[in-house]
């Protein structure tokens, strides 16, 4: 087709075209569009790695950008483990599983059932994983799961100071994208730290550039942090440490800044520890900030939760749709941090220019390592306070939420006790055939008595 009219501009001119100027005018508007689509899709991984024999961990990775992750790495052939918050009989995870399977031609991806929202949760998986002699390979534990609650954008639209709170008391935003990982890593440190001195071993933890605007006040300067009285408590909880008292509006940065001074408080945490074999520690962390991508969760945050904000989203769509990355783009930060060879063990041995603060904790963004924008991230005394508040948060948070299991295990025997005893009072009643000590008008006695 296009010799034709190439044959028809040289020999009849370009007027003889049908709608040839409207197409014209029309291609540098495609090329910008183009060209904005190509800036706003960010930077892509080149780096290639052998994945098969790897076993890795990864949360949220049945939607968004870390179902990208899931994908990638599995056409790579790793073992890929799902810690969802799905039963295992779900049909939707069953059905996920089988996809990934067939598009990956990779067999080797399982799930467990792991609640981020629940410490106990999270504590019968961690425990029960490091519980194995000898320990069970760890190759990589990637971290996607986060969570911009609706429950908290009402709250913050409404103008309360209190959002979603989750199994044990805890905010919900502070429980999923921070406590939960802490609690996660921190039981499975004894397992990290136990492979093999040739395993390459990476942390990848997903950030956000909101830690920009977050902060520890409440656990740094605890007596200058806003006093929590508004809020509606749940019935059968009571209020923990400050960080569940956080503002809705402040809660999603406040997480992600706990996340960052956590991810490298780990890694000061495995580099100080000594291996039984002299071998230096082959465990890296590494954030990623995959940037702002079309994920369910952003468009939860869009949204703010409601219809209104949707049928805002759904007719302001081409804008989103050219600013903000797929999740295939945004997962190549992702790859690139668990693929690209400098961060090896190897690599650094071998690079004698690189400092020993330089041999963990990355912050990576657009395939490319970063400097972090805020300095008090990086305060040993800022991660030193958080540590020792976490691990106070999670000891009350999960007396609370043993005391509540406990509760609510005794109610459930005392209504079944209380269901048999009307149930054998029942079948008594019915066996000697009377009722409140009158003899009924259908017995033997009084039928004679007729």
């Amino acid at each position: 087709m296009p010799i034709p009219i190439l044959r028809q501009v040289v020999f009849d001119g370009l007027d003889s075209v049908p709608w040839v100027w409207p197409a014209l005018k029309a291609v540098p508007w495609l090329a910008l569009v183009v060209l904005l689509k190509w800036f706003f899709g960010g930077a892509r991984n080149t780096g290639e790695r052998d994945m098969h024999g790897k076993v890795v961990l990864v949360t949220g990775g049945t939607s968004g950008v870390g179902e990208a992750v899931v994908r990638d790495l599995a056409t790579h052939g790793a073992q890929i483990v799902l810690l969802t918050q799905h039963a295992l009989s779900d049909p939707f995870l069953v059905e996920f599983i089988q996809d990934v399977r067939s598009q990956t031609n990779n067999q080797l991806l399982t799930a467990e059932q792991v609640d981020l929202a629940s410490l106990h949760s999270i504590r019968r998986f961690a425990t029960k994983w490091i519980d194995n002699v000898p320990p069970r390979r760890l190759d990589m534990v990637v971290l996607c799961a986060n969570t911009t609650s609706t429950a908290s954008a009402r709250a913050v639209k409404e103008g309360e100071e209190v959002g979603d709170l989750a199994e044990e008391g805890v905010e919900r935003i502070w429980q999923v994208n921070y406590l939960a990982n802490f609690h996660l890593l921190s039981i499975l440190s004894p397992a990290i730290r136990a492979q093999p001195p040739d395993r390459d071993v990476r942390i990848i933890i997903g950030a956000c550039s909101s830690y920009l605007s977050g902060d520890l006040l409440h656990i740094t300067h605890p007596s200058s942090s806003k006093p929590f009285s508004k809020g509606k408590p749940q019935p059968n909880t009571q209020p923990l440490l400050e960080p569940t008292r956080v503002s809705p509006a402040n809660a999603f940065p406040t997480s992600k800044f706990a996340l960052t001074a956590f991810a490298l408080a780990l890694q000061k945490h495995l580099s100080s520890y000594t291996r039984p074999d002299k071998f230096p520690m082959n465990a890296k962390v590494l954030l990623v900030d995959p940037g702002l991508c079309r994920t369910p969760g952003t468009r939860r945050w869009l949204t703010w939760g409601s219809l209104l904000g949707l049928l805002l989203y759904l007719l302001t769509y081409p804008i989103w749709w050219l600013v903000l990355k797929s999740p295939d783009q945004g997962a190549q930060s992702f790859l690139y941090a668990a693929m690209d060879q400098r961060f090896s063990l190897l690599a650094q041995s071998l690079d004698e220019n690189l400092k020993e603060t330089e041999k963990g904790g990355w912050y990576i963004k657009e395939c490319a390592p970063r400097k972090f924008g805020r300095k008090d991230v990086t305060e040993e005394e800022t991660q030193k306070k958080l540590w020792d508040y976490s691990e106070r948060m999670i000891e009350e948070a999960e007396k609370q939420g043993a005391s509540r299991r406990a509760r609510e295990k005794k109610e459930a025997e005392d209504a079944k006790d209380e269901a048999e005893a009307v149930k054998e009072l029942q079948d008594y009643k019915a066996k000697v055939g009377k009722k409140d000590g009158q003899k009924q008008g259908g017995s033997r006695r009084s039928r004679k008595a007729g």
